[in-house]
């Protein structure tokens, strides 16, 4: 019997209001749809309108996104019914899935039909690689180690690029060729509470 191929990912990037899932609001997403060797199948980003005109944007020194540049966004129900079907039968992927999965189960929690499954996670998969930790595991520092431009950093659609082709370093790294061999970098599902 061959061995069952590794299925598609789609690499999510959130950026947000602030970091606690709770309290900020979800102010840009990006999604890059990719075959285990790094072939980028679609991608797709969208900023997000806040629900209030004066909630606030949060560190825009770090996103740069600002309020005038939210006016004509679609709204974050909109945003996910077009987030949805890039998720349909791919793994859901992001460095620090928690956070970018943590908003976006909170904000679709009551959206029929909208799920993540268990996410995988490539920060949990850098930081296994080394166990002292002697080395930075943040998403710029790991994009270096594989020669991977991140020409924007905290921009949704860069990060998320960013994180799709290191994927298949990691993938390597880890000597992953069968799905079941993912379990260990696997985080949630994450329930709001």
């Amino acid at each position: 019997m061959g061995s069952v191929p590794l299925p598609r990912f789609v690499v999510v990037d959130v950026e947000t209001s602030g970091l606690s899932d709770r309290r900020h609001r979800i102010l840009q997403l990006g999604a890059v749809v990719i075959e285990a060797n790094g072939t980028v199948i679609d991608q797709w980003s969208t900023l997000v309108r806040l629900r209030w005109p004066l909630q606030r944007v949060g560190p825009t020194h770090i996103h740069g996104i600002t309020r005038p540049m939210l006016r004509g966004a679609p709204r974050l129900s909109t945003a996910l019914d077009q987030l949805a079907p890039f998720l349909d039968g791919a793994i859901f992927t992001a460095h620090n899935a928690q956070f970018d999965a943590g908003f976006i189960v909170r904000a679709a929690h009551r959206r029929a039909g909208f799920e993540l499954g268990p996410q995988l996670c490539t920060l949990r998969m850098s930081r296994r690689l080394d166990p002292d930790r002697q080395l930075s595991h943040r998403l710029i520092d790991v994009a270096e180690r594989y020669g991977v431009d991140l020409t924007a950093p905290h921009d949704a659609l860069a990060d998320a690029a960013a994180t799709a082709a290191v994927l298949p370093h990691l993938l390597d790294a880890h000597h992953i060729v069968e799905p079941e061999q993912l379990a260990p970098f696997f985080v949630g599902p994450k329930r709001p509470q």
